[in-house]
């Protein structure tokens, strides 16, 4: 009989899920910043992989806490948003929409971290892992402040060249 699956091995299932998601983050954003056409969205998206390192280097603190390697489990949603994103820079290239379209998709990487990052916290508040806590609401309080960065780009620039 399979043993009984916990609130533990949830949170090291999700842990692993955002790990993956982080690292292939790490390798998109130097592409959608070369895509991008406006000097603002290129310096963006490299500022956040600087980010999106060090909250890969957080979730490596917690993968130590819990005396468990850090390694990734495959994200599919992550693989979706991403292959949606390489979608649009192929189809809009050149086009006055591309940095509107680079922007709504970054926006879509940032609220699945957004959510995942909230329940990680929920959790390791739950299972008592209070070192824990203050390195997971770091990054989600950077994924938060990039999506607000994100709107403003698309509100004062972006969605208007595009129309």
């Amino acid at each position: 009989m399979p043993s009984q699956k916990t609130l533990d091995d949830l949170f090291l299932d999700t842990l692993k899920d955002i790990y993956f998601a982080e690292k292939q983050i790490l390798k998109a954003l130097p592409k959608m910043a070369r895509a991008a056409q406006s000097e603002e969205g290129k310096a963006g998206f490299l500022q956040h992989r600087d980010e999106t390192q060090g909250q890969v280097e957080r979730l490596e603190q917690v993968f130590e806490m819990l005396s468990k390697p850090a390694r990734g489990k495959t994200c599919e949603a992550i693989q979706g948003i991403l292959a949606e994103g390489e979608e649009i820079i192929d189809e809009f290239k050149g086009s006055p929409a591309l940095d509107a379209g680079l922007i709504s998709s970054a926006q879509a990487v940032e609220h699945y971290e957004i959510a995942r990052y909230g329940t990680l916290i929920a959790w390791a508040n739950q299972l008592g892992l209070k070192d824990a806590v203050p390195l997971l609401k770091q990054s989600l309080q950077e994924e938060e402040a990039t999506d607000k960065k994100l709107t403003q780009l698309a509100l004062k620039a972006a969605n208007v060249k595009a129309a």
